[in-house]
């Protein structure tokens, strides 16, 4: 309680007396990319030089002085500010995003390379991060039912000089800095190196964790028309498993069990090491025709390792444990390419983009069960108590019998290779000043080889898909833009993870989406964006009855978002978001008509920031998720929620900032996600981030 009221007293006389420059990152640091097609009016996922407002497609953008303002350090924090998007769970070990309705852990890009290893990602070293939704299979490939995330990575700038910091302290005991310099190596070539140190700490029962980061990158200048950028990355991982608490009679988390962690202390773990290399050259063929193209090579060793809740007896208070090793260890190169070229024909003016990809991944991974020495299987019965009778693999189980467990029944052992060929063609055609229409098709060539080490056996499976996209955008003035637009995508019946071959029968997944569309930038720096949709989409989602496996629903999903962005004066800007969302199971085994899965109907969000000064500003976020169901048989509910956070700053001087990030204001208890009915995340109550920034 004494914590409490302290943080509340904090944040009441900041709000009151203290304002800042909402502007920071221009005063701190401000750091000009001059790469292909980045600034905040465009985005490096469309790959043409299209101004967000001529894109027939929904999708937000969020700049690094953004995130270092609002104090964002996660993808879970940008999702929770970001329409048409919810988190899951990810069983505590990797982002996980529901894009409309379609979990995914494997839609993330870097730099528009597909980045499908499941693990947390950092954001000390992005530019920028880029939300698209709807379908995205024709720059994308696979996957991208029902969105994508990309980052862009910061790059070296030549001519430059600067060096930027953070550091970080938060209420749990938890502490992270980042430096982030850029220094000149002649008059065409720059070196830029961003590292991190993140340490971990949140409010629940043996958590911590550590990540480091460092990613030096260099540029090269190759003459008037060639720019070279090269990089290397190096991320090490380690973190405490916590896959939250089970659901009770009436179906919804049982708040008795906010403080339990259902799992063993030294056994639930997750690290990842991995070695990541980039290079991209652009060339300038002509003042029309520009190429840029790629290479891509990710060596990742990962290992997860987790006891969780699987079933609850609420009459005596009884909960089941099962658990899992896994082991992943995956290497992938990626060669692509584009070519955009702006010309005419006539009167009609045209924006050609030219593409190949090629990706090899070799994949291997095995999963070994435990067995408890008392029951002889993997799975064991424990009385809901805190701390649970059980650590480093031993304990006492609900009957008072002492037992020992060992991870040594292997599941699976499977070892994939997957080769990727893919074209891609879109011509953005501009028919008049007011009219233009997108056309395009993506052609893709998959394999995958799988050896199951457990069986001997190999099985394979090669699908062809042709992923088109069509787009109509009429300007009415410079300023407008309505839209309309329809895409398709696809996934293998393999897997976001493509380990599952088994049923050679049965065509790739298919989504489709309808999107209509108004963006206004009615302000120089006001901007309103609004879309109707709906998809049609058959997508693999965990199993009601065994979160370890997989069933594949198919829905129906429509809705619409809304976005507002902007500085209403100098002083006051404005991020305020809503969507709405509503969906329906149509097909396969089971009931229909009932809502899937990590859908709420309603989500808003409002981010406002007031500089009162040139040193002092304060910023309020609210943050709402409507209750939703997390099971496809719509008997287990997480309830709604509203989260409430603020922040405020102060300069120092020109070069140091201040800054207090206050999460959860009114520490209200919530569940904001799940991986499966037994398993939903207790959220932090009210914390405190105090944060420097600065440069030099």
């Amino acid at each position: 309680m004494d914590v409490k009221f302290k943080l509340t007293s904090i944040a009441a006389a900041l709000l009151i007396t203290h304002s800042a420059n909402a502007e920071y990152m221009k005063e701190v640091e401000k750091i000009t990319v001059t790469g292909q097609y980045l600034s905040v009016s465009e985005s490096n996922s469309v790959k043409t030089p299209t101004p967000i407002i001529d894109v027939p497609q929904s999708l937000t953008i969020l700049t690094a002085e953004e995130m270092t303002q609002r104090g964002i350090t996660t993808i879970g924090q940008i999702i929770d500010y970001t329409p048409g998007v919810n988190t899951s769970q990810g069983e505590g070990h990797r982002d996980a995003v529901v894009f409309r309705g379609v979990r995914s852990t494997a839609d993330f890009y870097i730099d528009g390379n597909r980045d499908d290893v499941q693990y947390y990602r950092a954001l000390y070293n992005i530019e920028q991060v880029e939300i698209l939704r709807g379908p995205n299979a024709l720059l994308f490939g696979r996957g991208g039912t029902g969105g994508i995330l990309n980052r862009v990575s910061k790059k070296a700038s030549v001519g430059e000089a600067f060096t930027g910091y953070t550091a970080s302290l938060n209420t749990f005991g938890g502490y992270s800095g980042t430096v982030d310099t850029n220094f000149e190596t002649g008059d065409n070539s720059a070196v830029r190196v961003n590292a991190m140190i993140d340490e971990l700490d949140n409010h629940r029962d043996f958590y911590d964790g550590t990540r480091y980061g460092f990613n030096p990158t260099a540029r090269f200048e190759l003459g008037d028309k060639s720019v070279l950028d090269i990089s290397y990355e190096y991320i090490d991982h380690e973190r405490f498993i916590d896959r939250g608490i089970p659901t009770g009679a009436d179906g919804r988390p049982v708040e008795a069990f906010e403080d339990i962690v259902f799992g063993d202390p030294d056994n639930n773990y997750h690290t990842l090491e991995a070695n990541v290399f980039r290079a991209n050259l652009q060339h300038q063929f002509s003042d029309a025709t520009k190429g840029n193209f790629s290479a891509f090579y990710g060596d990742y060793d990962k290992v997860y390792a987790n006891f969780y809740a699987s079933d609850y007896n609420p009459e005596v208070q009884i909960v089941t444990l099962d658990g899992y090793i896994d082991n992943t260890v995956r290497e992938s190169i990626i060669l692509s390419g584009n070519v955009v070229s702006e010309f005419d024909t006539g009167s009609i003016g045209h924006t050609l983009i030219f593409g190949a990809e090629y990706i090899l991944t070799d994949s291997d991974q095995d999963r070994f069960n435990p067995v408890f020495s008392t029951t002889g299987n993997d799975k064991e019965s424990f009385t809901a108590q805190r701390p649970l009778n059980i650590r480093n693999m031993a304990g006492v189980n609900s009957a008072g019998e002492a037992f020992t467990v060992r991870f040594d029944d292997l599941n699976d052992d499977t070892r994939v290779d997957l080769d990727v060929y893919s074209l891609y063609v879109q011509d953005e055609i501009e028919l008049s000043e007011h009219l233009d229409i997108v056309l395009g098709a993506r052609f893709d060539s998959i394999k995958v080889v799988a050896f199951d080490a457990t069986s001997f056996t190999r099985q394979q499976r090669s699908d062809q898909e042709v992923s088109p996209r069509a787009g109509l955008i009429y300007k009415p003035q410079e300023n407008v833009s309505l839209y309309a637009s329809y895409s398709e995508s696809f996934l293998p019946r393999s897997g976001e993870q493509y380990a599952n071959v088994s049923d050679n029968s049965l065509d790739p997944n298919t989504f489709a989406n309808q999107e209509i569309g108004i963006k206004w930038d009615f302000a120089d720096s006001m901007s309103f964006t609004a879309a109707i949709f709906e998809n049609e989409q058959s997508s693999p989602q965990v199993s009601d009855n065994d979160p370890e496996t997989l069933d594949v629903i198919d829905s129906e999903i429509s809705g619409f978002e809304l976005q507002l962005t902007g500085y209403i004066t100098d002083e006051w800007f404005v991020n305020a978001n809503y969507s709405n969302l509503d969906g329906e199971r149509v097909t396969r085994s089971g009931p229909t008509g009932l809502t899937p899965r990590e859908l709420p109907e309603q989500t808003y969000s409002l981010w406002t920031s007031y500089q009162f000064s040139d040193t002092f500003g304060v910023g309020v976020g609210v943050t709402y998720q409507d209750e939703s169901f997390i099971d496809n048989g719509n008997t287990r509910v997480l309830p709604s929620y509203t989260r409430v956070d603020a922040a405020a700053y102060y300069s120092v001087s020109d070069d140091l900032r201040v800054q207090l990030h206050i999460e959860n204001l009114t520490d209200e208890l919530y569940f904001p996600n799940s991986h499966s009915n037994h398993q939903a995340t207790v959220a932090a109550p009210i914390n405190a981030t105090l944060k420097v920034v600065g440069s030099f």
